[in-house]
């Protein structure tokens, strides 16, 4: 199983029966799969999307978006949950790149990648509840 790391951003290859171990990352030892949500942008995104394995739930987001900072804790709250499911955070402001590449009209999107490809998407604020009920028939 390949992640990437969200801190320097190079490949691990993690066999799958370590995955619950708390893996870290071979170059600077940074925990592999947080049980909290994690940012990228548009100089991280595509190589994280391509380069992880596991299933990654993204939030796009924007600071100014009253919903989306009601969703924030539900998402933080799903990612504990579904450890094996990388949760990201995009915030639109800052990745318009991306946000622009992956159509992004309305906020809080979130959207669903498996082997570097989106599978799903869901506009609108979520409760984490429904965030796992959304997200556990495609993992």
């Amino acid at each position: 199983m390949n992640i990437v790391c969200t801190h320097c951003g190079t490949t691990n290859r993690v066999p799958d029966e370590r995955l619950d171990d708390k893996p870290v990352c071979a170059r600077c030892k940074t925990i592999l799969m947080p049980a909290e949500p994690f940012a990228l942008n548009d100089q991280t995104f595509a190589a994280y999307i391509r380069g992880t394995d596991l299933p990654v739930l993204v939030d796009f987001w924007a600071d100014w978006c009253g919903p989306c900072q009601v969703m924030a804790p539900q998402f933080a709250a799903a990612a504990a949950q579904l450890p094996r499911v990388r949760f990201a955070k995009v915030d639109t402001e800052v990745a318009r790149e991306t946000s622009a590449a992956y159509r992004i009209r309305s906020i809080p999107t979130i959207a669903l990648f498996r082997g570097g490809k989106e599978i799903a998407r869901q506009a609108g604020a979520m409760s984490a509840a429904d965030i796992l009920l959304w997200v556990r028939p495609y993992v």
